[in-house]
């Protein structure tokens, strides 16, 4: 019973001395006294948000939900010409979301490798190569996968080596 009524002390004392820090630091902060009940709310406030068990799934990080592209050559042709690569490979293209896919419209975030024209002053004709650059863009599309061309924004291009 001792050891209990000890550590129900130590949490109190806890409480009271993280109490008097915080008003005597809003104190010197503001120069102004403290509004002890408003601190008191915010606190709760606070507190209470982080243990809502119907704000849980905002705190917890969820995994992307992949998304089948369908109009792959549109989108292709957009992401070339935005980020100003010589090609994107069509089969690299994924597409992901955090967004509920039951909504008429997502947001998606679109990655797709792009390749450079190679750099070489030899007559040999390049077959394939290896990609150049990782492109991550951003747009609107449908939950079905059907992108809308127009809201593509690159967010980043990424040169691999």
């Amino acid at each position: 019973m001792g050891k209990i009524l000890k550590t129900v002390l130590v949490i109190i004392l806890f409480i009271i001395f993280f109490e008097a820090g915080l008003i005597s630091s809003y104190t010197i902060v503001t120069t102004e006294a403290p509004d002890i009940k408003g601190l008191m709310n915010m606190q709760y406030d606070k507190l209470s948000s982080m243990i809502n068990p119907n704000k849980v799934n905002d705190v917890l990080v969820k995994d992307p939900t992949p998304i089948n592209v369908s109009n792959k050559q549109d989108v292709a042709l957009k992401m070339e010409e935005l980020s100003k690569v010589d090609g994107i490979n069509i089969d690299s293209i994924n597409m992901t979301t955090y967004d509920d896919t039951d909504k008429k419209t997502i947001n998606v975030t679109i990655e797709a490798l792009g390749y450079a024209s190679p750099n070489s002053t030899s007559s040999q004709i390049v077959i394939s190569q290896d990609p150049s650059f990782k492109i991550i863009a951003t747009a609107n599309a449908t939950s079905r996968g059907e992108v809308d061309t127009d809201t593509i924004v690159i967010q980043s291009i990424l040169k691999l080596y």
